[in-house]
């Protein structure tokens, strides 16, 4: 047989190779000329999604935007949005003449006007945005390095989750929650993690030790804290210092994993609650203290959000979240239905419902009588993965689940769901980014082995060429 000769067997190797490579290059060229629902081909901008059920206001929804060593990227730019209820764009605040580059929290303020937190490789900006001019009614620019949260206390102070706190001379994380008083520019009051847990949490101190992303005022000097690398949300008492509440554990992953911005209800029978965005855990979970004990209750979402970073309880019960790395805030029912969809490309942090107060505001699920998880339905599905389907990361990890190589699996969801994001062209999904990869890996495999082969022959005619030289 032909395919028996040395010859024959390379050539259909090669043809196999080739086909391969044809195969996996393929989705990204079908990617960049295919037009995809709604929006300019081979994208998803800022617009809507499934809309069953308009709410009454808009919605403020805060986009980080990716970036490069600080630079911001011009084709996944950075900012805050207005969406109203039928799904189009009201406006967009864009952070350049204020030098923010990444956005993170936003709060509606009683007088209508938004609280901005901003950041860029210097600092971070928090000011009073207009929702009518889009004008900064006042500035505040404080000397901490990538602050994601910044609420506004009764009496106007701030009160500012402080990560990245780090003493390059002594080693020593000074990560910390402050209140900030604007009239005399000054700290009023501090509490340092170092002096409440023991310093190898977390493996010990580092440049980045608690990633503490929120801060909410949850009652008169009490605060809900959420240190996400030590994986658990904290209560903290201002006038005695002590950690009343604590959901989760440092490495324990079940509970919670790398949280964002926990939210603080309470149930008809008197019982704390906390929803929470569970990030690297892709979903969205509720818990519920009873007897002592924090019991899950609810979850939505499990292996199809990816990354959220948000999720506030409505007054009607649904639950607002923020998919940050799907970039979409989706409203879903206590089942899992989403009723209300935006896109809000690329990275978007937090979504807030005007009208309803800040952060939840409405009932808990017991009081709901909904409990156990529940998978999301309804999407218009513009971006693949966001709607009853699952991205690369979340397949990968979800196929090796309850396997030995559930470990690894699950380490690399993380990462490829972290730094794709910044590499990854805006016209191409997931799916279509993970098989080109997959094709260059292939195509250097394929040139490094053809080196291997020809490895005598063109040595040889590299000494050819150092003897003719030397002749």
């Amino acid at each position: 047989m032909f395919d028996e000769l040395p010859g024959g067997r390379r050539t259909a190797a090669r043809v196999a190779v080739v086909l391969l490579v044809a195969s996996l290059f393929a989705p990204a060229g079908v990617a960049a000329v295919t037009p995809q629902s709604g929006g300019t081909p081979g994208t998803v901008g800022l617009e809507a999604g499934t809309i069953d059920e308009k709410p009454d206001n808009a919605t403020i929804v805060s986009i980080q935007g990716f970036h490069f060593q600080g630079q911001g990227a011009k084709k996944k730019p950075a900012r805050v949005v207005s969406v109203s209820p039928n799904g189009t764009t009201n406006w967009v605040f864009e952070g350049g003449p204020y030098d923010a580059t990444w956005f993170y929290d936003v709060d509606p303020l009683p007088n209508g006007n938004l609280l901005v937190v901003s950041t860029n490789p210097d600092g971070t900006l928090v000011m009073e945005l207009d929702r009518d001019t889009r004008r900064a009614v006042w500035k505040q620019r404080l000397d901490m390095t990538d602050t994601h949260d910044v609420d506004m206390l009764p009496n106007g102070n701030l009160l500012i989750a402080n990560m990245r706190n780090w003493n390059n001379e002594t080693k020593v994380s000074n990560d910390r929650i402050v209140v900030f008083n604007r009239t005399t520019d000054e700290i009023v009051w501090e509490w340092k993690f170092r002096e409440h847990y023991p310093n190898s949490t977390d493996g010990g101190f580092s440049e980045d030790w608690t990633h503490v992303n929120d801060v909410d005022r949850i009652g008169p000097g009490r605060y809900l804290v959420s240190p996400r690398n030590f994986d658990q949300a904290i209560v903290v008492d201002r006038e005695s210092g002590d950690i009343v509440y604590r959901l989760g554990s440092d490495g324990d992953h079940d509970t919670m994993f790398e949280q964002h911005n926990p939210d603080w209800l309470v149930s008809e029978d008197g019982n704390p609650v906390v929803l929470v965005a569970d990030s690297e855990n892709d979903r969205v979970v509720e818990y519920e203290k009873r007897d002592g004990e924090w019991e899950k209750v609810w979850s939505v979402g499990t292996g199809q959000l990816s990354w959220p970073r948000d999720a506030d309880r409505l007054p009607n019960g649904n639950t607002l979240i923020t998919d940050s790395l799907n970039h979409r805030a989706i409203e879903v029912t206590p089942q899992g239905k989403i009723v209300w969809e935006y896109y809000a490309t690329w990275g978007a942090y937090e979504a807030e419902r005007l009208g309803t107060g800040d952060e939840s505001n409405g009932p808990t699920m017991s009081d709901l009588g909904v409990t156990g998880d529940y998978v999301l339905t309804n999407s218009a599905g513009l971006i693949e993965g966001t709607g009853d389907t699952n991205t690369f990361a979340a397949t990968v990890q979800n196929s090796f689940a309850g396997t030995p190589l559930a470990d690894p699996a699950a380490e690399f969801a993380v990462r490829w769901s972290h730094v794709t994001p910044w590499i990854q062209p805006v016209w191409m999904n997931s799916w279509a980014f993970a098989s080109l990869v997959g094709g260059v890996l292939v195509t250097l495999l394929w040139v490094l082995a053809e080196l291997v082969l020809a490895r005598e022959r063109i040595l040889n005619r590299l000494v050819g060429v150092v003897r003719g030289v030397g002749g």
